[in-house]
């Protein structure tokens, strides 16, 4: 079976990340679906939360799924609240389709937080210490990406454009869902799949 999932994301690196990251959810769980992620739809973090813009990249992305996919958007909270400002976001997502199953996920600050709660499992990697250890709260850190290319030995360092989808390929799902942020990511994208399951089913 086929489904099929549109993408709304923030950044390069993301474009190639998020479809890898909700492979390998799928592959774990289900790996009887084929994943279907056209090319992500990409927006401007400080742009896309004014009236308007999340609405737009909503129906744009819908006419590449067609009526049995769903949507999955995925953004940096930043300095904002993702308990705000997540359900606000999906809120008006849903209104633009109701007819769609759709779930937005902000990493707290930013998504590169979710490699440092994973990090025994990049160990390494990338020119990664050998010896590395997550830090207490990573979901606290203002800079993860500035924290990983302090970490990188030699002349290696870390870009979230070149990395991204490299990182995102190998960090440990069950290490990484220690952040809270992360732990509703994949819930949010088994819920999706379970959802997708049964409408293609029908």
């Amino acid at each position: 079976m086929t489904v099929k999932i549109g993408c709304i994301v923030e950044g390069q690196g993301k474009e190639k990340a998020v479809p890898i990251l909700i492979r390998r959810i799928a592959e774990s769980l289900y790996p009887e679906l084929l994943i279907d992620t056209p090319r992500p739809f990409h927006v401007f973090r400080n742009q896309v939360v004014k009236t308007g813009e999340i609405e737009r990249a909503v129906n744009l992305t819908a006419v590449k799924i067609g009526r049995r996919g769903a949507i999955f958007i995925l953004l940096d909270s930043e300095d904002d609240c993702p308990a705000q400002l997540g359900p606000e976001l999906r809120r008006r997502a849903q209104q633009t389709r109701s007819d769609l199953p759709i779930a937005v996920v902000l990493a707290k600050r930013e998504f590169e937080a979710w490699f440092l709660a994973a990090a025994e499992s990049l160990r390494g990697y990338k020119g990664l210490q050998n010896d590395l250890e997550p830090p207490n709260n990573p979901e606290e850190i203002r800079g993860a990406k500035e924290w990983l290319r302090q970490r990188m030995e030699g002349t290696r360092t870390y870009s979230s454009t070149r990395n991204q989808a490299g990182f995102t390929d190998r960090f440990d799902l069950d290490q990484a869902r220690q952040a809270d942020s992360f732990d509703k990511c994949y819930r949010d994208i088994v819920r999706l799949l379970d959802e997708l399951r049964q409408t293609n089913d029908t």
